[in-house]
């Protein structure tokens, strides 16, 4: 009885391990370069929520669907659907990627184009790119 209950018990923690292995590994969408590097896989649709603060703060806040469309490390998010501001078919964001995440992201507004400073967030399926003195955009894989 001892013998097969530590059996049940030894089988039982293997399952565990390999349970909580394949988990923590998550599905990480990434792509290899020619050159070797490994960059995140941007492509697809995305929901976008804008959030307009300090002296941009009149704008207000407001959501858009985006295709980003990448080649290589470079991107380019092309708006999908019309908002308060802006018009279906227009550019919102183009930027470059590194084995770090965003190397360099410029928003496109009607006032003109600003530097981004971005992150990936949640295995690749969230984004937050912050000008730091107007601007918040949030991307969320869909």
């Amino acid at each position: 009885m001892v013998k097969k209950t530590f059996l049940v018990l030894i089988c039982f923690i293997g399952l565990i391990i390999f349970v909580s292995t394949l988990y923590g590994q998550g599905s990480k969408k990434t792509i290899t370069l020619p050159s070797g590097e490994v960059v995140w896989d941007l492509n697809g649709k995305w929901e976008v929520f804008t959030e307009n603060y300090g002296e941009w703060n009149q704008y207000g806040s407001y959501s858009t669907i985006v295709e980003i469309t990448q080649k290589g490390s470079s991107f380019v998010a092309v708006r999908m659907t019309d908002n308060p501001w802006y018009k279906k078919g227009s550019v919102l964001m183009r930027g470059k990627l590194d084995k770090n995440g965003v190397k360099e992201a410029e928003a496109v507004f009607h006032f003109g184009d600003f530097n981004m400073k971005g992150q990936i967030l949640d295995n690749g399926n969230k984004m937050i790119f912050d000008d730091g003195e107007k601007v918040r955009v949030t991307y969320t894989r869909k």
